[in-house]
């Protein structure tokens, strides 16, 4: 996925903040989520909520540098799924500026507990790992 940095991404140092790097990732695994595993966070009564993220910064990025990004998942629980994402500037695609994870857990929103994940989630993210 390529992700264009915005202007507002920069701070008074001239590189993307760390906020801007977690958007990113937050982008990519959201997008995944409604492309690839068909969560519609409006209509689904049972849809996944983000529990943890990490993010760890090996370089600078900054605007007006367009971000490559890769994502697999991880560890697959009853309801969670751990995604690994790698962020990318574009001048090196081999080495990633920033790595990190984000971890959703299904949830029943009317009762906000966890449930387990559906089984067409379960099997697009069986194909990612």
């Amino acid at each position: 996925m390529e992700i264009p940095t915005r202007f507002g991404d920069n701070d008074m140092l001239g590189h993307a903040n760390n906020v801007a790097y977690n958007r990113y990732i937050e982008s990519v695994v959201t997008q995944f989520q409604m492309q690839e595993a068909g969560v519609d966070y409006v209509k689904n009564r049972i849809a996944p909520v983000v529990v943890e993220t990490l993010c760890r910064f090996h370089r600078s990025l900054s605007y007006p540098e367009t971000v490559q990004a890769g994502l697999r998942v991880g560890r697959l629980g009853n309801s969670s799924v751990t995604f690994l994402i790698g962020l990318f500037g574009a001048d090196d695609h081999a080495t990633a500026a920033a790595t990190g994870h984000f971890i959703h857990v299904y949830t029943d929103r009317d009762t906000e507990t966890a449930v387990p994940m559906p089984a067409a989630a379960r099997a697009v993210y069986e194909r990612f790992r």
